[in-house]
């Protein structure tokens, strides 16, 4: 999992991005609203955590143009404000989830967790794909009941497909996504994991958009 960080606090985005790492989530971090993309198309990152507080604009703001340009990457705002308006401004512009600061790290994980279920529209920790069951949080998976012995990268690439399954997912984002160290993995190593992959779950259930990415058909 590849996330985005915007806060521009020093001592609170290293805390944060040390305990995402230990949580095996990797980040990108900027401190200003002036970095930040401009939209999220075939993004490199599951989900965007974003401070309200920036030292050149508002969190609002970056919320509203993503939005706007159609980017539909989650994104989770985290602020100091915990008044209601705040609150109900943030959900109502587009905010997939609002964490009031000071939080402990174990919520906003399970904050994380939850959003990205939603946007895979699952229900519940054990994801359904057609004959296919996935449990992130014990990196277990089965097919038709029985379980699969998927080494980590081959777990971790059948996680990513399955947030989107039915859609294609771009070789860039998945190269970003793969690396626990944010560090991309080329593409010849993601092609020797789908292949690997196909093996175990089936050739037909990953398809290819050449040139582009891979489908998990549901």
């Amino acid at each position: 999992m590849h996330l985005l960080l915007i806060e521009d606090d020093l001592d609170f985005g290293r805390a944060l991005q040390g305990a995402l790492r230990t949580e095996g989530i990797s980040s990108e971090w900027l401190r200003r609203a002036s970095d930040a993309p401009q939209g999220f198309h075939d993004t490199a990152f599951n989900c965007v955590l974003l401070d309200l507080s920036l030292p050149d604009g508002c969190g609002f703001d970056l919320l509203a143009r993503w939005r706007r340009a159609a980017s539909t990457v989650p994104v989770i705002v985290m602020t100091a404000r915990s008044g209601l308006q705040d609150r109900l401004t943030g959900l109502d512009g587009g905010a997939d989830d609002f964490i009031v600061k000071p939080f402990a790290t174990e919520e906003l994980i399970s904050r994380i967790r939850a959003v990205l279920r939603r946007y895979a529209r699952q229900a519940s920790e054990q994801w359904a794909i057609g004959a296919l069951t996935i449990e992130p949080r014990r990196y277990l998976a089965r097919l038709g009941g029985q379980a699969l012995n998927l080494s980590p990268r081959e777990f971790q690439l059948l996680l990513e497909l399955a947030r989107e399954p039915g859609a294609v997912v771009a070789k860039g984002a998945l190269s970003q996504r793969l690396d626990p160290l944010g560090e991309p993995v080329d593409f010849a190593t993601i092609e020797v994991h789908i292949s690997n992959l196909r093996r175990k779950i089936g050739a037909e259930r990953i398809h290819t958009a050449r040139g582009i990415g891979y489908v998990l058909v549901p």
